[in-house]
C-alpha cells in the first residue's frame, strides 16, 4: 500500500468519512464537539452556531463579506462558510500609512548610534516618527482584526479555504468553533523599535492569526497555521535585528478558559502559541485557576519555540507529533504557575537536535510528562532536560489529572496519525 493510501485509509477511520456512521453525523457546519473532548466540553460543552437557522447562515467569499457577517444578528446563534482563501492584507502597507509617516525618518531618528540604547519610545509625542508609525499601525489594526461574537461557527468549505493576514480577535465571548481553515500570518507593517528589549534592541510586532483573549468554550479543529508566502528568512533586518513582522499563530489569554485544540498545523512560525501572556500580578489576578487548554492531534513542524508557552493554565498535550529542524529552541515553555500535563507525544529531532531542548524552563512548575517518544524511542523528557541542562532543573508531577480525553492513541503510532489527518482541507 503507498503512502497515499494509507493515509487516505487512516484519515477516513478518523473522520468517519464513508461509513455508514458518517451518513448519520450531521453536516460540517452543524457539528458540536463531542462529549469528552478535552478542556472545551467542560460545563455546558461548545456547539458553536449549531443551532442557527437559516437566516443566520452565511457563506463568504471576501473580507468586508465576513465582517459583515459576523456582525449581523448579534450573539444570536450564526454559521459563516468561508468559500476560498480571503485577503485580509488591504491594498498595501501603504495605504494604512498615516499623514507624514516616513519609514527612512523612522530609522534615522531612531539609530542606536543617535537614539542610544537605554530609553524606549514610549514617550514620543504624537507628531513624532514614533508617534505616526503608532497612527499607521492603528489603521492596519482596523482593518486586519475580525471581532468573532458568541455562538458562532464560522467553517471552511472543501480543500482551499481560509485567510490571509486575517486576525481572528475571540474576546470576551462564549461557545466558538473554528474548524477546516487555513490562516497564513498577518504581517505587521509598523514593528516598533524597541531599545531596551535585550542589550542589542529589538522589533516587537503586533497580530496573532488568532487569538482567545477571556473567551470560555473555544473548539479549534483542524486548521492550518503558517507564515505562508513570507516566512522571517524573508524579512529584512535593520539596526542589525531581523525586521520582526510575526507575533503568534495561536494565542491564549487574559482569563480564557475551556478550549480545545485539535487536529491542527502549526507550522514554519518562531513564536507560536502563548498560554497566559505576563507573569506580572495584575494578569495573574485574572489567569490564576483558568486557562485551562486541551491540546491533541496537533502536528508542530520547523517551528522555533511556544508550542506552547504556558503560564498559570493547567494544560493537557497528549498525541501530538513535534518536528524540530535546524533553528528550534524549544516545544513546551515552563513558565510561571503552569500545570502542563504532556503525554503520548511523539517528536522527530532532526540530527544534533537534543531531547533536552523539548522543555524549556522559565520558571520552577511541576510538570507531568509521560510516555513520551523521540525519534521513535521512549523518553523521558524531564530527566533528559535535567541531565543536559543542570542549571534548569525541573520537577515531576504537574498536580492533576486530565479526565476530558477521547480515544487516547500510542505513542509510537502519533507521527503517521497525526500526520496523515491533522490540518485544513481535511474536512468533508
Amino acid at each position: 500500500m503507498s503512502a497515499t493510501v494509507g493515509c487516505t485509509a487512516l484519515v477516513l477511520a478518523v473522520t468517519g468519512a464513508g461509513t455508514a456512521q458518517a451518513a448519520h453525523r450531521p453536516a460540517l457546519d452543524r457539528q458540536v464537539l463531542p462529549a469528552n473532548d478535552g478542556w472545551a466540553a467542560a460545563g455546558t460543552g461548545t456547539t458553536g452556531g449549531a443551532a442557527a437557522d437559516a437566516a443566520h447562515v452565511y457563506t463568504v467569499s471576501d473580507w468586508d463579506g465576513f465582517k459583515a457577517a459576523l456582525a449581523a444578528g448579534g450573539s444570536a446563534p450564526k454559521i459563516i462558510k468561508v468559500k476560498g482563501v480571503i485577503d485580509a492584507d488591504g491594498p498595501s502597507c501603504a495605504s494604512f500609512e498615516a499623514a507624514g509617516y516616513d519609514f527612512a525618518g523612522y530609522l534615522a531618528t531612531y539609530d542606536p548610534a543617535v537614539w542610544g540604547r537605554d530609553k524606549n519610545l514610549d514617550g514620543e509625542a504624537d507628531g513624532s516618527p514614533e508617534g505616526l508609525r503608532r497612527a499607521s499601525a492603528a489603521n492596519q489594526d482596523a482593518y486586519i482584526k475580525a471581532s468573532v461574537p458568541a455562538n458562532t461557527t464560522i467553517v471552511g468549505i472543501g480543500r482551499n479555504a481560509g485567510f490571509s493576514g486575517a486576525s481572528l480577535q475571540i474576546k470576551g465571548v462564549d461557545n466558538v468553533i473554528v474548524r477546516n481553515l487555513s490562516f497564513e500570518s498577518p504581517l505587521d507593517c509598523f514593528p516598533q523599535w524597541d531599545p531596551t528589549d535585550t542589550a542589542v534592541g529589538n522589533w516587537n510586532s503586533e497580530y496573532d492569526s488568532a487569538v482567545i483573549y477571556g473567551s470560555t468554550h473555544v473548539w479549534m479543529d483542524h486548521n492550518t497555521f503558517t507564515d505562508g508566502d513570507h516566512p522571517d528568512s524573508t524579512l529584512p533586518s535593520y539596526y542589525g535585528r531581523i525586521y520582526e513582522q510575526h507575533d503568534g499563530e495561536l494565542d491564549v489569554v487574559r482569563g480564557a478558559d475551556y478550549v480545545t485544540a485539535s487536529w491542527n498545523v502549526f507550522e514554519d512560525h518562531d513564536k507560536t502559541i502563548l498560554v497566559g501572556n505576563s507573569d506580572s500580578e495584575s494578569t495573574a489576578v485574572g489567569d490564576r485557576g483558568h486557562l485551562k487548554v486541551t491540546f491533541h492531534h496537533n502536528l508542530f513542524s520547523n517551528l522555533v519555540e511556544r508550542a506552547p508557552r504556558v503560564r498559570f493554565g493547567q494544560v493537557d498535550s497528549y498525541n501530538n507529533h513535534f518536528v524540530a529542524n535546524d533553528g528550534y529552541s524549544y516545544s513546551f515553555g515552563i513558565g510561571k504557575e503552569s500545570q502542563l500535563v504532556a503525554e503520548h507525544n511523539a517528536f522527530t529531532l532532526a540530527e544534533g537536535v537534543s531531547a533536552g531542548k523539548v522543555l524549556k524552563r522559565w520558571n520552577v512548575s511541576p510538570l507531568t510528562a509521560d510516555d513520551n517518544y523521540v525519534n521513535g524511542v521512549e523518553t523521558d523528557l524531564i530527566a533528559v532536560h535535567n541531565a543536559e541542562i543542570p542549571a534548569e532543573v525541573l520537577e515531576s508531577g504537574a498536580g492533576w489529572t486530565p479526565t476530558l480525553r477521547t480515544k487516547v492513541d500510542p505513542a509510537r503510532a502519533v507521527p503517521r496519525i497525526v500526520d496523515c489527518g491533522a490540518g485544513s482541507g481535511r474536512l468533508g
